[in-house]
């Protein structure tokens, strides 16, 4: 049963298998696992995320693409809720309304970059894909009548799901049963369907085709494949999963701007996700996801501990303050890269590998 759910794509490592169960488990139940405000919004965070970064690898580590224009079809996601809400109230239907139109727009925008684009080499279609992001960047943050420009918009959700929304006066556990519990457990069922219907995309016949493309698209073209066509669906299919996850950031945030979900920063997070978690890998997105995430939103107050506890020493203090934390970040990374080259995925399944064939 577990094998048709994961469409035959078993983590093929026990301590890949127990990282993962571990991991969703703690995902699932972390409303009262660990109760607040910060642990919950960095779970929901993890879970768009996990989406995310799972559809950039269907581009990067199947399909073999270097697309910079990810987060643009994010943005249009997180757009078409904030706007759809913004003029039409905080009604089921404007929701509904929303996603379709930004993904139809995905849809179109992928297939043009798609169809004039990809014949090019790689590096001219990652710098196509780049100045398209930015144009859309700037497009955003100056049609201030529709996107609220720099301040962005902010929008209310269905009552139901909005945290002023009491199922019960009694915490269960420790957390709230409002409708912010109810609205985390929307997202987290949202990013399970969507994780597991990748799996099933990359793991089909069309996905083998795209991991033959990136191995060698020469001899794909050679044996009958229409490399451009496969190129093009695969983009066109990862920008709809992006533009899901930017619709589930919206609607956890109830706000959207440029910096929520078009910055250029959250391009490279994801890139960063993508290495640390293992490339060419989707149980990699949730693995990084959740490392990253954890690492971005607690270095701090880790440090703050850390330079208090080392008062003693100025230097020592100085070193861990919380204000070089992405300094810290960044040897976190390399440190990474450095002992896990394939990602904490590719480590692990490398290692189960060789330990069956001893």
């Amino acid at each position: 049963m577990l094998n048709r759910i994961l469409s035959n794509d078993l983590p093929r490592s026990r301590w890949l298998a127990l990282l993962l169960g571990t991991l969703v488990l703690a995902l699932a139940f972390t409303p009262f696992l660990f109760p607040g405000v910060k642990a919950l919004n960095v779970a929901a965070k993890v879970l768009v995320f996990i989406v995310l970064v799972a559809s950039f690898d269907l581009l990067l580590g199947y399909t073999g693409i270097v697309s910079f224009a990810h987060t643009m079809f994010f943005g249009i996601g997180a757009y078409g809720i904030a706007i759809a809400t913004t003029r039409l109230g905080a009604t089921w239907t404007a929701l509904g309304l929303g996603l379709g139109v930004s993904l139809v727009v995905s849809l179109l925008l992928a297939w043009l970059i798609g169809l004039f684009s990809l014949r090019v080499r790689a590096i001219f279609f990652a710098m196509i894909t780049l100045a398209v992001a930015s144009a859309f960047l700037t497009l955003a943050s100056q049609l201030h009548e529709f996107t609220g420009g720099e301040d962005g918009l902010t929008f209310k959700v269905p009552a139901i799901l909005s945290p002023s929304y009491e199922f019960s006066e009694t915490p269960f556990l420790g957390a709230s049963l409002d409708g912010r519990l109810l609205c985390f457990y929307l997202l987290f069922v949202v990013a399970t369907v969507l994780f597991l219907a990748l799996l099933r995309i990359v793991n089909s016949p069309f996905g083998r085709v795209l991991q033959a493309i990136r191995e060698n698209e020469f001899r794909a073209e050679a044996i009958g494949y229409r490399v451009v066509v496969y190129r093009t669906i695969s983009s066109i299919l990862s920008a709809l999963f992006a533009c899901a996850a930017g619709a589930m950031l919206a609607l956890w945030l109830r706000y959207n701007g440029p910096d929520t979900s078009l910055s250029f920063e959250i391009m490279m997070d994801v890139l960063l996700i993508v290495v640390i978690g293992g490339m060419g890998t989707l149980y990699g997105s949730i693995v990084g996801a959740v490392l990253f995430l954890i690492a971005q939103s607690y270095l701090q107050d880790l440090l703050r501990l850390a330079s208090e506890a080392a008062s003693a020493l100025p230097w020592l203090s100085a070193l861990l303050s919380p204000d070089r934390w992405l300094l810290w970040l960044g040897v976190l990374f390399v440190l990474s890269v450095y002992y896990f080259p394939t990602g904490v995925v590719g480590r692990l399944r490398t290692a189960a590998s060789r330990g069956r064939q001893v």
